[in-house]
């Protein structure tokens, strides 16, 4: 009976076998990047399989699951870290919010408290009290942690917290109970933010939720120490210290000083060169008439004090003939420069009509004369002249371009003429006073940066460190604005920069050894195809022996175009809350959508969520042009933005 068993296992085994070896190595590959997936293609896979049992202390097994192991990354563990219960009232409001933790992590609540206000609000750092079921009269509160190591609120202003919504009745019904999981989310994940702010120790291995309940799952991780100021955690706070830390280390380790007097670090040496990129600025004085221009029929120009000339346009007419038109042309360098242009007097005898441009301003005479026609009355008199001294302003015009100041005349004999003509019209014009600036670039590196044995080492921005030890520090600064100039000769220019401050580690040789031979290599790589290999060896002899062989990479197969993906949406209630108020009370409509990818089956079937229906169907998304677009609008957002620095 035995021996029947025995031959009848054999071929079973020989077949699994041969099963085995019949499966290609794409086959394989492909099986275990889907285990892979399978077990980290998630942030929920991630936790579940790697996460929560590092945490916890339980097996952690690998991609294909042969074997396991128990990890030790926390030294305490708690089932009971953090628990939050919650009771909604009639308003929508939260008005009961119990808080539970075990803060020595022996696995039994030990404080217990309740929150002092109601919520009617909640945001990703703290929450928001208001009159109950309305937003009125609301405060603000954020998550604190306090020196005794106690959770609680304390007060803060809206501008501090993030993430705001509203969930009472003032904006929709029973708004807690239908989003009871996220609500609770929410509320816990501020709670667990100020936590591990205050104790960087803690880590959270796992969330709970259970009706009204939210549990968390608990570690003491990073050190096992009873002090939460850890050196650990001290680049949290100053990120850009690790940079300068790193040097220093590298400086202090036999490990890094072995590699640097290695055969690869011999015969090279490094010079540190300075150089700077600074702008020249230069201020040239401007007097009157490098601003001014004033061309035409001009009598005379006087001084009217500090930065103003008054020029008076003059002519002469007759009783029989068309009235002559008498011009002056203005013309400013820089319109920002100019203060004001006006006619400040019109006189005349008998008639005399001012003009902007051709277009009729004013007149001066024993009736107004605004019409391209001839004036009604007596061109002959002799009653005295008639002055004008309404002003008249064309600073608009003469800021837009050049500008014509006219004086259409209408008069002649039988009076006295005013100086000597019959009529005139006296233009004023105020300029500040300036100067011209200009700035260049004195660029200092540009030979150092173009030398291919150069690197950046570090840069300084007029004082912002941008680049520190060969690295990015991911700093920028702002445009700003400088004074240039004494006196009354002065500029602001604003700029992107003023100065940068760099230097540069250039190698040098010193001859101790010889740089590799790479002919080879670039040899092959320029001569070769798809389907043929060349080649080009040393002999013996010195010289060298080029070849060429058949060449073939091995079928890649075909892959998918792209990884399917469809876009759904689901409403939901305009609950986001600002400063100004609930964002659904400021909008035609308050409610709106969220919109959500999913990547598709391999049946291309689209997985929808509860509540999701589909925009678009499984296939090849291209958003791109819609980011875009969405970040375009919120970088314009932010630029309108205005900070001020007001006290709080």
């Amino acid at each position: 009976m035995k021996r029947s068993v025995s031959l009848l296992l054999l071929p079973m085994a020989a077949m699994a076998s041969a099963s085995t070896l019949a499966q290609s190595v794409e086959d394989r590959a492909r099986a275990a990047a889907e285990a892979s997936r399978a077990k980290s293609s998630t942030s929920k896979a991630i936790q579940e399989n790697y996460l929560t049992p590092g945490l916890s202390g339980q097996p952690i097994a690998t991609v294909d699951r042969s074997q396991s192991f128990t990890p030790s990354l926390a030294c305490q563990k708690t089932s009971s870290l953090l628990e939050i219960l919650i009771q909604p009232d009639g308003t929508g409001d939260i008005n009961t919010v119990r808080i539970a933790r075990d803060t020595d992590l022996d696995g039994s609540f030990d404080r217990v408290s309740t929150l002092p206000v109601p919520v009617s609000g909640i945001c990703a750092n703290g929450v928001i009290a208001c009159q109950p079921g309305s937003w009125n009269a609301c405060n603000y509160h954020r998550w604190n942690v306090d020196v005794s190591g106690d959770l609680g609120l304390a007060a803060a202003e809206m501008a501090e917290l993030a993430g705001c919504y509203c969930i009472n009745n003032s904006c929709g019904a029973n708004l807690v109970m239908d989003n009871l999981p996220s609500v609770l989310k929410d509320l816990g994940g501020g709670a667990i933010g100020a936590l591990t702010s205050h104790d960087p120790r803690v880590g959270v291995a796992e969330a709970r939720i259970n009706g009204p309940l939210i549990q968390y799952v608990g570690a003491q991780s990073t050190a096992c120490t009873a002090l939460p100021d850890l050196p650990q955690t001290a680049y949290r706070g100053r990120p850009t210290s690790i940079l300068g830390d790193a040097a220093a280390t590298a400086a202090g380790s036999s490990l890094f000083q072995s590699l640097k007097g290695s055969p690869a670090g011999i015969g090279k040496a490094e010079q540190v060169r300075a150089c700077t990129i600074e702008r020249d600025v230069t201020l040239r004085p401007l007097a009157y008439e490098d601003i001014v221009s004033a061309t035409g029929v001009i009598y005379s120009v006087q001084g009217c004090g500090e930065g103003c000339r008054r020029f008076r346009i003059i002519g002469d007419g007759n009783c029989s003939s068309a009235p002559p038109i008498f011009t002056a042309r203005f013309e400013v360098s820089d319109p920002a420069k100019l203060l004001s242009a006006r006619i400040v007097e019109m006189g005349a005898d008998d008639w005399v009509q001012g003009r902007i441009n051709g277009r009729v301003v004013g007149s001066a005479g024993p009736r107004p004369w605004l019409t391209t026609g001839l004036p009604s009355g007596d061109c002959r008199t002799d009653g005295g002249a008639a002055r004008n001294y309404t002003s008249y302003d064309f600073t608009t015009d003469l800021r837009a371009g050049p500008t014509t100041v006219s004086a259409r005349v209408r008069g002649g004999g039988g009076g006295a003429p005013l100086t000597t003509e019959w009529v005139l019209v006296d233009v004023e014009i105020r300029v500040s006073d300036a100067c011209e600036p200009s700035d260049r670039l004195v660029d200092q590196c540009a030979d150092i940066g173009a030398n291919q044995k150069c690197r950046l080492d570090s840069e300084s921005v007029d004082g912002v460190q941008t680049f520190l030890n060969g690295v990015g520090t991911g700093l920028r600064p702002l445009p700003r604005s400088r004074q240039f100039g004494t006196g009354s000769c002065t500029a602001t220019l604003t700029r992107d920069f003023f100065l940068r401050q760099r230097t540069y580690k250039c190698a040098i040789d010193t001859g101790a050894m010889p740089e590799p031979d790479l002919s080879r290599g670039a040899y092959i790589i320029d001569r070769s195809t798809e389907t043929l290999l060349a080649d080009r060896v040393r002999t013996a002899d010195g010289g060298s022996a080029a070849s060429t062989r058949a060449f073939a990479l091995p079928d890649r197969g075909s892959v998918p175009a792209c990884e399917a993906v469809c876009k759904t949406r689901s409403a939901k209630a305009n609950t986001d809350a600002a400063p100004a108020g609930v964002v659904g009370a400021q909008q035609t409509s308050p409610t709106g959508f969220d919109t959500f990818y999913h990547a598709c089956s391999p049946g291309n079937v689209c997985p929808a969520g509860p509540g999701e229906t589909i925009v678009t169907p499984c296939g090849c998304l291209d958003t791109f042009p819609e980011a875009v677009v969405m970040m375009q609008t919120v970088r314009l957002a932010g630029a309108d933005l205005a900070c001020t620095a007001t006290a709080r």
